[in-house]
This record gives C-alpha cells, sequence and structure tokens, in this order.
C-alpha cells in the first residue's frame, strides 16, 4: 500500500477486519455447542415458567403439548436473542444472561424483541 496516506491504510484495515468479523458470524459458522448451550439455557428457562404457571394454575401440568409449545418458544425467542446479542458485539456472559431470561419469558420475550425491531425500522 505504498503512496497512501496513512488515514486511509488504517480504514482500509478496519474495514476488512469488520468484513472478517462478518463473516465469521455467519449463523452456518457457530459449533453444535454454541447452539446446544443456547437451546439448553432458553429450554430452561421455559420449564421454569412452565412450573410456575401450573403453581399459578395459569397451566395444566399433564398437557403435554403446551409443555413442548413452551419449550420451542422459549428455544426460539433464546435464539434470536443470541442472534442480536452476537451482532452487538455483547460479552458470553451477558449473552447467556439474555438468553435465559428471554427463554423464561417466551413469548413475552419475543413480543418486547418485535417492538423493539419495529422501533428501530420506524415501524
Amino acid at each position: 500500500m505504498e503512496g497512501l496516506s496513512p488515514v486511509i491504510t488504517i480504514r482500509a484495515a478496519k474495514a476488512a477486519k469488520k468484513m472478517r468479523t462478518m463473516i465469521e458470524k455467519d449463523p452456518t459458522t457457530y459449533s453444535l455447542l454454541t447452539y446446544l448451550w443456547v437451546f439448553g439455557l432458553a429450554a430452561w428457562g421455559g420449564v421454569i415458567n412452565f412450573v410456575q404457571r401450573i403453581k399459578t394454575e395459569q397451566a395444566r401440568p399433564h398437557n403435554f403439548m403446551e409443555f413442548i409449545g413452551e419449550i420451542m418458544t422459549s428455544a426460539f425467542a433464546g435464539l434470536v436473542t443470541f442472534y442480536l446479542c452476537e451482532a452487538g458485539g455483547i460479552d458470553q456472559l451477558y449473552t447467556a444472561v439474555m438468553v435465559g431470561i428471554t427463554g423464561h419469558m417466551g413469548t413475552r420475550g419475543i413480543y418486547l424483541l418485535e417492538k423493539m425491531v419495529q422501533s428501530r425500522l420506524g415501524v
């Protein structure tokens, strides 16, 4: 890069680094272990939410489909949260906390994520 100013060289290096980071954060490049901990943590939050709903008589204890629905909703909310945290460059420990919380929140977490996206897009 002979003959280029130091500012252009630095900008080019930063742009190249950003491109490498974007490629590294492709959803297909995360390991199975990463997806397992995200799913497990979010699903565990869903289990806790379901147990609390049984205790307050908002859910029936022997309704298997309701339980599975809670787990799948929680896993989806956790996965979306994980992707948002990764895109934002948030520390992994904070990411784990947020994945667990949105997993526990289930549909409420999805609703809040939806509102956040709508406000960002101005919808």
